[in-house]
């Protein structure tokens, strides 16, 4: 079956099958955080422009602007393109400079994804500014790193992604680690497991701006079944199958492929980035996003991001993000494709890597 029928197929039957119930709560871990100081809290998202995780960033910028009770800024270290990873680019909305400058008291939330460089300077002493300022830190899976290089893991329960966690316990003896659970809060700082809890946690943070209910309401919207803080850990390490396929998908060079994901303005910023994240991980294929010639290099999403385009090439595999799915199901749909396209091992190397109990 060609890859576009196959998607139409599929994006029907999800849609017909898919009864959403936000199950579990994350009240516990909001009630962990500190309180907001704006009435209209203040989310800051921090980039390095030389490489930030993709959906680490995306997806709480995306949740926290539509739930409609904060503001949300991607700030980074210098102006212009941040490189997202493994896919996509973006431009910062501020600098570090520029933030501090607007906003001298500092904001009431920071997401930090994982950075292509956990150690740089300029980003951690920023951290440690905004967390004397009462902000809340939220580490998004290796955004852990980071926080534990400015010191704010020493001391508190924290979890990571499963790749990570040994390297974390090593590095910061002092920090409690804690297992089977998808975020962790510990005096005003979260962090998660791998990608794909980048959702839940999201959600966390809008039940501490905007309450439960609304909490509820935008899970229930994105195609969030669980807001639940349950995972089981064990099930996710790297095993021999694994590596095989690491090594026989990046042996067949003749057979790798560019994806292209066709942009448009009001761009989902979910769908986009649990698409392009999944199909970048295959070693396999790469995804990009792209605009007909002629068009700007920039494209805004639907949440106001800035996303970068490239020209179609020929050749590429065509990928549409278009029908009737809640967002979140995205995830599942570039799944189920990429099994039918390169095999079920590979699709499942894709979800050890995003962390996802992916049950196909």
């Amino acid at each position: 079956m060609h890859i576009r029928e196959f998607l139409t197929r599929l994006t029907a039957n999800m849609a017909m099958a898919l009864i959403v119930v936000a199950s579990g709560s994350c009240g516990a871990a909001a009630q962990g955080l500190r309180p907001a100081r704006r009435p209209r809290p203040l989310v800051a998202i921090v980039a390095d422009n030389a490489g930030t995780e993709t959906t680490d960033l995306m997806i709480p910028h995306a949740v926290l602007s539509r739930c409609g009770a904060a503001d949300v800024v991607v700030v980074a270290p210098e102006p212009g393109r941040i490189t997202l990873m493994p896919a996509l680019a973006i431009s910062a909305q501020l600098t570090l400079a520029g933030f501090d400058e607007r906003y001298p008291g500092g904001a009431d939330y920071v997401v930090v994804p994982a950075l292509h460089q956990a150690d740089n300077d300029r980003i951690l002493s920023w951290l440690v500014r905004q967390f004397a300022r009462q902000a809340n830190i939220a580490g998004i899976c290796e955004g852990a790193r980071v926080l534990g290089k400015a010191g704010l893991l020493d001391g508190r329960e924290a979890t990571t992604h499963w790749y990570a966690a040994q390297d974390l316990r090593k590095a910061y003896p002092t920090m409690r680690w804690v297992n089977d659970r998808r975020y962790v809060v510990d005096r005003g700082i979260m962090t998660t497991t791998g990608v794909s809890a980048s959702l839940p946690a999201s959600l966390v943070l809008v039940e501490a701006i905007a309450g439960r209910q609304r909490a509820q309401e935008l899970a229930a919207q994105l195609g969030i079944r669980d807001l639940g803080e349950g995972h089981d850990s064990g099930r996710f390490h790297l095993g021999a199958a694994h590596v095989w396929r690491v090594i026989a998908n990046t042996a067949l060079l003749w057979r790798h492929e560019t994806v292209e994901i066709a942009g448009q303005d009001g761009l989902d910023g979910i769908a986009l980035a649990l698409t392009a994240d999944a199909w970048s991980r295959t070693y396999r294929s790469q995804a990009v996003l792209t605009a007909p010639a002629g068009s700007p290099e920039l494209l805004p999403s639907r949440d106001g991001l800035l996303l970068h385009t490239q020209p179609a090439q020929a050749g590429a595999l065509p990928l549409s993000l278009q029908g009737d799915l809640p967002a979140a199901a995205h995830l599942e749909r570039a799944l189920a494709a990429i099994a039918a396209r390169y095999g079920r091992s590979t699709a499942a190397l894709v979800a050890l890597q995003l962390e996802y109990a992916w049950p196909g």
